[in-house]
């Protein structure tokens, strides 16, 4: 069954992976994805000035060309990279901030964009500091609303403090939970909203292969003994998905709409299938999330979803 088009937006588009994270890509395909998202009612895209080095912000600008009134586009900024591609760490200076923006509006070929926030917390620098940056590039027209991504309640109080908070980023699976202890919380009680990434744990809970030039075969949840251990409970996730007529992207897509409606999943669909497949998952009832749980409970997925040093310097992890 094909969705409605112009239906309303359940999910979001993430477009790291047309940009190579996940192994070679195809631009004319990457477009063609992002055309038909369009056409059935999805409206979010969301991009990172530092996926590909720039090539994400070019491809979508590109797409949109013409369509820049049917999309809102959320964009990351502050990972620094160098030309082999390595990470350099996070820069999220008010100088910073404004050269950033100011670059990513040419390559998306637009005069503003609808959310713009930091990837990562800056150590260095107080988040009021980068805020207040993006604040004036809100005054200035340049940004439409602010948000954050992967930081931690005391953070998410401070940074609403200077500006209104439209929304947190922050990564949320069967596999990913601890969100639900201390930051979904605070998002409810200061009325910002959410945009869940990694809802099929980077492919790991629709038991997607890993090939050539996959960033995902360096990750904990795909390495050694955590990927066989990994593999038994998906395994069992497959086999409910069947019981129910659906697939695994579905099943995991359909836990994360019946646990927290009030926020949208972001899925790097890099397919029309995938796309389709996507918009017509369901959220699961009430006792079908339990049936999920009993098969995969909280904690029971082996490795963390980063490697150490990453997961040490999230200010969403700090406890």
């Amino acid at each position: 069954m094909q969705p409605t088009h112009n239906a309303p937006m359940t999910i979001a588009l993430g477009c790291m992976g047309m940009s190579g994270a996940y192994g070679k890509t195809d631009d004319a395909q990457s477009a063609a994805v992002i055309h038909a998202a369009i056409e059935r009612g999805v409206t979010l895209l969301d991009t990172g000035d530092f996926y590909g080095s720039g090539h994400n912000e070019l491809l979508i600008g590109r797409a949109i060309a013409g369509r820049r009134d049917q999309v809102r586009l959320s964009v990351k900024f502050g990972m620094l990279r160098g030309a082999d591609g390595s990470m350099g760490g996070v820069d999220a200076r008010p100088a910073a901030v404004k050269n950033f923006l100011a670059y990513s509006l040419v390559r998306l070929g637009t005069d503003y964009v609808d959310v713009y926030r930091a990837a990562r917390l800056d150590p260095a620098v107080p988040i009021e500091d980068t805020i207040g940056a993006i604040a004036d590039l809100v005054k200035a027209g340049h940004v439409r609303s602010i948000g954050l991504s992967e930081v931690g309640p005391e953070t998410i109080r401070r940074a609403a403090k200077v500006h209104p908070i439209a929304d947190l980023q922050i990564e949320y699976s069967i596999a990913s939970r601890d969100p639900e202890d201390a930051i979904f919380p605070v998002l409810a009680e200061l009325g910002i909203g959410a945009t869940l990434y990694g809802v099929l744990s980077r492919g790991l809970l629709a038991a997607s292969p890993i090939g050539a030039g996959d960033a995902r075969a360096h990750l904990p949840r795909f390495s050694g003994a955590n990927r066989e251990a990994n593999a038994r409970l998906v395994a069992g996730l497959q086999a409910l998905a069947t019981r129910w007529g659906i697939t695994p992207s579905q099943l995991a897509i359909g836990w994360v709409l019946g646990k927290q409606p009030r926020f949208v999943p972001t899925l790097g669909m890099r397919t029309i299938r995938q796309l389709d497949e996507a918009l017509t998952a369901k959220p699961l009832t009430a006792a079908q999330v339990a049936e999920v749980e009993a098969i995969v409970p909280r904690g029971t997925i082996a490795g963390a979803r980063y490697p150490a040093a990453h997961m040490t310097a999230l200010d969403s992890e700090k406890r």
